[in-house]
């Protein structure tokens, strides 16, 4: 048996005294945060020419910053506590060559924070959701928790229209057996409809956001009018969020499904290891590749393929799905404005279907 980790989200209604809490501890950790990465940059500026000194200095705990800030004090410890395993995090990432150097955190960054389960201090109870200092909050939880997931953390964000959710990160024990490859199949990334699989059957995305264009640019040009800072322009601004997230919502609902549907269909999914931001750079089509959420769809591919025991094969980028014969393995170039291949062995395909098979 081997520990899983499997993740909840909620809405949240807190009361008006909740979510003053709920904001105030948004700022503190963005603050303790802050002047962490502050103070470990300065460490770094001063001791770089010295990397065992570096390696000796005990940077300080949230602890050092509540004598001098005694506001601090008013909100969960642990979410402060996880500011400073965030900053560490971020660290060691970067010194490791994973990701770039950490950033201080504006108000505009996302709202969030995490708090842990201490003796008994979270717990679900019929329609609420017992947490650190805002004790009872009503949540709508639409699925149940099995009983033998236990909860380890909770994070509690806030969205740009004024929302509230929580994730709830669970623990349990299961014994995944690796699944015999019987049933494969390969997905072509397809810029105006997510894939193409072996097949021949598309994804038929719905381009949400292409979709609100019309709507979205009337709402941002009212929001433009209206001064800043003023009542009617925060409605506006709440106006915009809203349709964005309505977006965000139907496409990630969208990805689910579709990726539910292969997880339990084939026992391996083969695609292209892309890098989706080149891509979205080079050939200019950002929206179109923003849009379809690729990058999203292949993390939702891969998580329920492991629960089941099945495997996600990534390929090399460079391969030339494209530019091969699925059937006698010729190549020939194949420009984004031709849609069929055509082979001198007599194939005749839809690019993407062609790309798709030679991806499996």
């Amino acid at each position: 048996m081997s520990k899983q980790n499997k993740a909840y989200k909620f809405r949240l209604y807190p009361t008006k005294e909740q979510e003053v809490m709920i904001r105030k501890t948004f700022g503190c950790v963005r603050f303790v945060y802050n002047k962490m990465l502050a103070e470990r940059m300065e460490t770094y500026e001063r001791l770089k020419e010295d990397k065992e000194e570096l390696k000796k200095v005990k940077h300080p705990t949230p602890a050092k910053y509540k004598n001098e800030y005694e506001w601090l004090k008013e909100v969960d410890s642990l979410a402060l506590a996880n500011a400073q395993l965030n900053i560490s995090r971020a660290y060691k990432a970067f010194f490791s060559g994973i990701a770039r150097f950490p950033k201080f955190k504006s108000k505009r960054h996302k709202q969030s924070y995490t708090t842990n389960v201490v003796n008994g201090n979270i717990q679900l109870l019929d329609g609420h959701i017992k947490l650190p200092k805002l004790k009872k909050v009503k949540i709508k939880q639409h699925r149940k928790i099995p009983e033998n997931c236990k909860i380890k953390s909770c994070t509690l964000s806030m969205t740009s229209s004024g929302k509230y959710y929580i994730s709830i990160l669970t623990e349990y024990e299961k014994e995944i057996e690796r699944k015999k490859i019987e049933k494969v199949v390969g997905l072509d990334f397809a810029m105006n409809g997510l894939f193409v699989d072996s097949e021949g059957e598309k994804a038929n995305y719905p381009r949400f956001y292409r979709q609100t264009l019309a709507k979205l640019a009337k709402e941002q040009r009212k929001l433009s009018r209206k001064k800043k800072g003023s009542s009617n322009g925060h409605k506006q601004r709440i106006r915009v969020a809203t349709i964005h997230e309505k977006v965000a919502n139907q496409r990630k609902n969208f990805l689910h499904h579709k990726s539910k549907e292969l997880a339990s269909t084939y026992d391996a999914v083969v695609i292209e290891d892309l890098d989706m931001k080149g891509m979205s750079q080079a050939l200019r089509f950002g929206k179109s590749i923003a849009d379809n959420g690729w990058g999203m769809f292949t993390s939702f591919l891969q998580y329920k393929l492991n629960e089941q025991g099945k495997h996600l094969i990534k390929i090399d980028k460079w391969y030339p799905s494209t530019k091969t014969c699925s059937s006698c393995g010729d190549t020939q170039p194949m420009p984004l404005g031709i849609k069929t291949y055509v082979c001198s062995c007599g194939l005749h395909l839809a690019r993407d279907y062609n790309a798709a098979l030679n991806i499996k």
